[in-house]
């Protein structure tokens, strides 16, 4: 009978439970042992649900308290020199050290750096190495957890990162690589430990195979799994790939010494068939046909007539899950009390998805129809790409500079910041108790209006350049829009992990998408009337409020991004007749859905650049649109960030010790118009020091030039509170002058 499991579960907790703990905890609300008693509780609510479906496996290691990288980053002993200085009085605020910078005990420091996951919009933290980089093992957090699964009954899988994708993920070194023979020895410790609990099965996680490897990292899979197979004992290992098909790197999978494979079936349902023919004798085949990053129910007719052959050949041997951990979905489609049935019957949750695991378990032992399933790609996006061919503005940059210089008169190193500001707890109170109809429309509307005039007073008094309505009207950068658009269809609690305590709330695209009416013109206008200061409109563009919702799977993700791109354009052409003549339209979610294969990436640009582009593709001269990124590496796609054609690209430099910043440098040939590094990070709560900000400010003047040089934060302030905010623009401001009257 196939077998049945899981690669991770969701660890916010039902309620977000995770998220309310942490924090509370850096409060100083609640103690560290309160804390840690949240944290068992999730742990055991997760695999309960895992052993109530009836999954054969329980899922073990998938925990963080803040991300999973990071969890393997402290077990193998890789931690900056500056966290041993002012370190914590313990092992978890030394772990928060490194998460954020801060923690109830120990000194302030620069948090570790943090990019995106592959291309999902989760952060995960960045391991530094050095070239004289030693490894220790330190694995008693896992250890515990196995422990505490196994006491509570359950047949455990615990799930470790790869050693060639853990070191693929790190930086400070030029080769990774040489660093692994060093490393392998605490994988081998490692096994022997978790054998020593009497482990049968550790799912070891490999998705690089995904990617297009340089050919020394491929060769490398070969000695380093045959030194850590060789050496795991009575361990059977199950060599886990996902978000990507593996193409040449397939037959490499099975034929590494492993005893079972996971292929991603939602990603690449073409090569489950050679998956099939490549599988060893006693190798198991892990089939993911749930699709673990969406919340769509799964049509498991089709995989009952796909897999029902598979299943009657290989018995136990086969292994159906879904796709890629559930880490990507949202918890439990119980917890939703608002969703309409017709609506909520066409969902599956990750505690869903689990059912629909199960399920489809017994469909196996049942008869199926002979009719023959064909599986296959998702089609192509060449009909949009055609609708987007011309979408350049009339006037190309250059032209552009001269006619927005002489209408905005902005000095040398403008100052501004991304866009949001802080949600203070009564706003978020006023918002809940609008939704719930405890005061009216207006009294809510008059809120905002107070809210939005405050944050332009503080940004006069600050000395800003370019001013931000500061966006008090919004839950969310993407739900907002989703909210004011036809075609999505909104949650109660479909909250997804995007980086330690931050969570998110993604849309749902239901249907087509359309706007009945203008979105933020109204609260653009009403600041722009309280300040001389120009004030910049604030969009989300069209690529990211796609990446960052459920799309649909009855059509190709292009169709509806050039939906929403019709739909924003509408509002930039509103926007600029209401005499808002800078607009940011932020598309931090560009680089995280380019493929992971190269050979995939030009369809993908076609589309999700065109459709930028058509957003402002009819607008003046002096108008001036701005773009934002953040929290990724930028280097191999300059060239479509550059087609994006933004007069301004802000991005977030500070967090990644300006590395990011090489990229787009002159000397690099990098982008080509104005650019604003950011040179705070706004995700620790640090104050940064004003003469830190001025040598980082040289820094970055000596590889931009000057006159198109903006400075800003690295991202939008939402998560800070004012006093921090207020403290680190000040220092910002001043920094900025301090180097434009050494320049003058």
């Amino acid at each position: 009978m196939a077998q049945t499991h899981i690669l991770g579960y969701p660890r916010i907790g039902a309620n977000r439970e995770l998220k309310k703990a942490q924090e509370a905890y850096w409060r100083g609300e609640i103690s560290q042992q309160q804390l840690l008693q949240v944290g068992a509780e999730i742990r055991r609510s997760n695999w309960q649900a895992q052993s109530d479906a009836g999954l054969d496996w329980v899922t073990v290691g998938d925990f963080a308290w803040y991300d999973q990288v990071l969890n393997h980053s402290l077990m193998f002993g890789v931690v900056g020199d500056r966290f041993s200085e002012g370190a914590a009085e313990n092992k978890l605020d030394q772990y928060f050290r490194l998460a954020r910078g801060r923690a109830p005990s120990g000194q302030p420091v620069a948090a570790s750096a943090m990019t995106k996951w592959f291309d999902t919009n989760y952060h995960y933290l960045v391991p530094e190495f050095t070239d004289q980089q030693a490894f220790s093992l330190d694995s008693e957090w896992l250890l515990d957890e196995v422990r505490e699964a196994q006491v509570q009954g359950h047949k455990v899988k615990p799930v470790v990162m790869g050693p060639l994708t853990y070191l693929w993920l790190g930086r400070g070194v030029d080769s990774a690589l040489a660093l692994l023979p060093s490393l392998l020895p605490c994988y081998t410790q490692l096994f022997s430990q978790l054998a020593d609990l009497g482990v049968e099965w550790v799912q070891l996680d490999e998705p690089i195979l995904g990617l297009d490897l340089p050919e020394e990292w491929r060769s490398a899979f070969i000695g380093a799994h045959k030194g850590i197979g060789a050496d795991s004992g009575s361990l059977n290992l199950l060599l886990a790939t996902y978000f990507s098909p593996l193409r040449e790197n397939l037959q490499l999978a099975f034929s590494l010494p492993v005893d079972g494979v996971h292929i991603d079936c939602i990603r690449a349902p073409e090569e489950l068939n050679t998956a099939r023919d490549l599988l060893g004798d006693k190798q198991v085949l892990s089939a993911g046909v749930v699709n673990g990053r969406n919340i769509w129910r799964a049509d498991l007719d089709k995989w009952q007539r796909v897999l029902k052959p598979m299943a009657e050949k290989l018995g136990d041997r086969l292994w159906i899950s879904a796709s890629c951990s559930l880490l990507h979905s949202p918890v439990d489609l119980d917890t939703e009390i608002s969703l309409p049935v017709e609506q909520k019957q066409k969902l599956a949750y990750a505690r869903q998805k689990l059912d629909e695991l199960v399920h489809l378990q017994s469909l196996l032992d049942q008869e199926v129809s002979t009719t023959v399933t064909e599986l296959k790609s998702g089609d192509k996006s060449g009909s949009v790409a055609q609708q987007l061919r011309d979408t350049w503005r009339e006037q190309g940059y250059l032209e552009r500079v001269p006619v927005q210089a002489e209408r905005w008169q902005l000095p040398l190193l403008p100052t501004t910041t991304i866009g949001s500001f802080p949600q203070t707890d009564l706003l978020r109170k006023v918002r809940r108790q609008y939704r719930n109809s405890e005061i009216s429309e207006k009294d809510y509307l008059e809120h905002l209006r107070a809210e939005i005039a405050e944050a332009i007073r503080r940004q006069e008094i600050l000395g800003l350049d370019v001013l931000v309505h500061g966006e008090a009207e919004r839950n969310d950068m993407v739900e907002y829009f989703g909210e004011q658009l036809d075609g999505f269809v909104h949650t109660g609690n479909g909250w997804v992990q995007s980086y330690g305590s931050r969570c998110v709330k993604p849309p749902i695209i239901f249907g087509d998408i359309s706007r009945p009416q203008a979105i933020t013109v109204e609260w653009s206008s009403y600041a722009q009337s309280l300040t001389k200061k120009p004030v910049k409109g604030m969009l989300t563009g069209p690529v990211t409020i796609l990446n960052w919702s459920f799309p649909r799977e009855d059509i190709h993700r292009s169709e509806s991004c050039l939906q929403i791109a019709r739909a924003l354009r509408e509002e930039v052409l509103d926007l600029e007749s209401a005499g808002i003549g800078i607009i940011q339209i932020d598309e931090p979610a560009l680089r995280e859905g380019v493929p992971l294969r190269e050979s995939e990436h030009a369809d993908y640009f076609s589309w999700a650049v065109g459709c930028f582009r058509y957003t402002c593709s009819e607008v003046k001269a002096e108008t001036q649109i701005h773009t934002h990124m953040c929290y990724s590496n930028f280097n191999a796609i300059m060239d479509a960030i550059v087609s994006l054609d933004a007069d301004v690209i802000t991005i977030e430099s500070a967090r990644s010790d300006l590395r990011l910043l090489s990229a787009f440098a002159d000397k690099a040939g990098g982008y080509p118009n104005e650019i604003g590094p950011g040179i705070y990070d706004i995700h620790s709560p640090n104050v940064p020091d004003r003469g830190e900000l001025v040598e980082r400010l040289k820094k970055i003047a000596q590889v931009v030039p000057v006159e198109r040089l903006w400075v800003n934060p690295d991202c939008g302030l939402k998560t800070r509170n004012w006093a921090e905010v207020g403290s680190s623009l000040l220092n910002m401001v001043e920094a900025a002058r301090t180097v434009r009257t050494e320049l003058a």
